[in-house]
């Protein structure tokens, strides 16, 4: 699979990644400019950026940009005097186990858009969908039965603009699935009235906003619909309102015992148990290495 239909395939997914493309390679290395790979948030690599070596070092900056949101353009050096053209603002990270040579990485983090789910099929909600796309937002459609009781997972925010039905059981389902903002679309009296029928706790309470979006004296759906977007904005951008991560396997780092490199622990980092103890390696000579001078004790 090519990493441009892969990179869509976990687009689609809504799965975070780093998009790594190698820009400049000095040889000796076995990367060259142009080659690309896909790291994922349990340290998986899928392509190719490097040997084993300069690996460990793409993989923990590739990380990092995850963490920050903010692409980075990796230097990997092997230890000593290097001529390498300047980079300013270059990330740069001396690998000692480098048999020579130099790589110029540029990490693209991915990260999924905020997801807004709009339950209703009413001209409020229509103009709302149209908006959050507008914006850049991800939109969620579903109705206001059983399929919005099932979906809120991995929702930044859920809009309720049904005018009507199970408005209380969305918005107690919404609550439980962890959903930060939560928007219905009700005058401020029969709003109070369906929250005091749940009885909700003081920070339930505050997740709920109705009557919802900024007050700006909106009067039309489109009107109304750009103070909901407005107000999801704010509290994203304000509020500390965020994007609900995946669950993603323990990433950790460890000693190489050889060079005494941090090793970021992935899928493929090389490994050796002797004595029932684990030991990770920056790549296959330290654990090649290793494995010799146990094999002499």
């Amino acid at each position: 699979m090519k990493m441009t239909e892969r990179a869509q395939q976990l687009v689609r997914a809504r799965t975070p990644f780093v998009h790594a493309t190698v820009v400049r390679a000095q040889q000796p290395t076995s990367a060259h400019a142009g080659d690309e790979a896909i790291l994922l948030q349990d340290g998986t690599i899928e392509g190719f950026v490097g040997g084993q070596c300069a690996q460990n070092s793409v993989r923990k900056a590739a990380l990092g940009a995850l963490q920050s949101n903010e692409s980075v353009l990796l230097r990997v050096l092997p230890d000593g005097d290097l001529h390498f053209p300047e980079a300013p603002g270059a990330a740069v990270v001396v690998n000692p186990c480098l048999s020579g040579g130099a790589l110029e990485i540029f990490l693209e983090p991915q990260i999924p858009p905020p997801l807004v789910q709009i339950c209703g099929a009413t001209p409020i909600a229509e103009a709302l969908a149209d908006l959050c796309e507008l914006v850049g937002f991800a939109v969620r459609r579903s109705g206001a039965g059983d399929d919005a009781l099932e979906s809120p997972a991995d929702t930044t925010a859920m809009v309720i603009a049904s005018h009507g039905g199970p408005e209380a059981e969305l918005i107690r389902t919404a609550l439980d699935a962890g959903v930060g903002y939560i928007g219905l679309v009700a005058s401020k009296i029969r709003g109070a009235s369906i929250l005091d029928e749940l009885e909700l706790t003081d920070a339930e309470r505050a997740r709920v906003r109705t009557p919802v979006g900024l007050p700006i004296g909106a009067k039309t759906s489109a009107e109304i619909a750009v103070s909901i977007v407005a107000e999801v904005i704010q509290a994203i951008r304000k509020g500390g309102l965020a994007v609900p991560a995946r669950p993603a396997s323990v990433v950790f780092e460890a000693l190489d015992p050889v060079c005494g490199m941090t090793v970021t622990v992935g899928p493929d980092t090389p490994h050796l148990t002797v004595d029932e103890v684990d030991y990770w390696f920056c790549g296959p000579g330290c654990r090649k290495s290793f494995a010799a001078t146990r094999a002499g004790a």
